[in-house]
């Protein structure tokens, strides 16, 4: 019954449009003609084709997902990076336990043909491993300072689902381990063109650069106004440690010969503080041993005395007669009597 309402409800003017055999094409629907002015004709409005008409050709996929034991930094990094490319897929945290030619098979499942894996070790180490499964090659990274969307210093903004631009470093064209790396990133970080889920828009840039013997990865946006660059984020550097033939695995391409392992940096920077208090204490044992030591005496100077002027000699006075002893008087007042009688006496034989 509401099927025959429906029907019902075209009127006679709009007919249902009979199908078409096989072999014969289908007519184009004629455009609505444009209201005239002054008829009382609703106006009618077409809605426009969507932009890309191109057909989706390049079918690649890149899976992203971790091993467990990662902090809330590599969460935040990794979901940072499933936004930014809308041809990735999620999956869920692998064991430890497994072995990482087990990816290949994962990505086998959810038909994916690049993977970004992040591996954590002692919760305080994070590896990244770039891989195009399941043939290869595949090369893993240290990863270091790492920064991501939610912090403040990221002031920039772009439209999501946007396709990047890929700018390198002028030295991915002269050495060959850094040309097969420029390649991997071609392949898993650009949007495949006529993606269902990507915006043809271009308004973010991702830029390689390599400085101290890593890689720099940071994302800009474009400002219309003046083509300045902002920086959008996540940022963090990768520190290649090998290159290898296979996925996950199979013969060393090329290994890194200024890689220094997180377990060697941290015991350089235990051995330098402990160098630093031993230096300490020796100098502290060698300043009490000075002031234990006995004092050395210094041999006199001739050249003290040169400067020097001797004294006059003076006569020596021999007193024969023995001087008078005085009285002894505890009291103070018959003392003072006393010498006033002495000196009565003087004044009398004087006058």
């Amino acid at each position: 019954a509401a099927g025959k309402r429906k029907r019902a409800a075209l009127g006679p003017g709009r007919a249902k449009r009979p199908r078409g055999g096989p072999g014969e094409a289908e007519a184009a629907p004629a455009p609505a003609p444009a209201p005239q002015e002054g008829s009382g004709t609703p106006q009618e409005y077409s809605i426009p084709p969507p932009v890309s008409q191109g057909k989706w050709k390049n079918k690649e996929r890149v899976l992203i997902f971790s091993s467990r034991g990662i902090n809330f930094r590599t969460r935040h990094l990794m979901q940072d990076l499933r936004t930014l490319m809308p041809h990735s897929k999620a999956d869920t945290k692998m064991d430890r336990k497994d072995q990482l030619f087990v990816i290949n098979e994962v990505c086998e499942m959810k038909n994916c043909n690049k993977c970004i894996f992040f591996e954590a070790k002692k919760k305080q180490d994070l590896y990244m491993w770039l891989s195009n499964t399941p043939q290869g090659p595949s090369a893993k990274f240290l990863v270091q300072n790492v920064h991501t969307l939610a912090e403040l210093k990221m002031t920039g903004n772009c439209l999501r689902g946007s396709r990047p631009l890929l700018s390198f470093d002028p030295i991915f064209d002269k050495e060959p381990h850094y040309a097969l790396l420029k390649e991997l990133f071609i392949q898993i970080f650009s949007t495949p063109q006529y993606h269902p889920k990507s915006q043809p828009f271009v308004d973010h840039v991702f830029t390689f650069t390599v400085t101290d013997e890593r890689i720099w990865f940071r994302n800009y946006q474009i400002i219309e106004e003046d083509a300045s660059l902002v920086e959008i984020g996540p940022r963090f550097v990768l520190n290649l440690i090998k290159i290898f033939k296979g996925s996950f695995g199979g013969p060393t391409l090329y290994e890194n010969p200024h890689y220094q392992s997180p377990n060697m940096h941290r015991r350089l920077i235990r051995l330098s503080v402990a160098a630093k208090f031993r230096e300490k204490q020796h100098v502290k044992e060698v300043q009490m041993e000075k002031k234990k030591a006995s004092k050395v005496l210094v041999k006199e100077d001739p050249t003290e005395v040169v400067f020097e002027t001797p004294a006059e000699e003076k006569p020596v006075e021999i007193q024969l007669v023995k001087p008078e002893s005085k009285p002894i008087v505890k009291d103070k007042k018959k003392l003072r009597k006393i010498q006033r009688k002495k000196q009565k006496k003087l004044f009398r034989t004087e006058a």
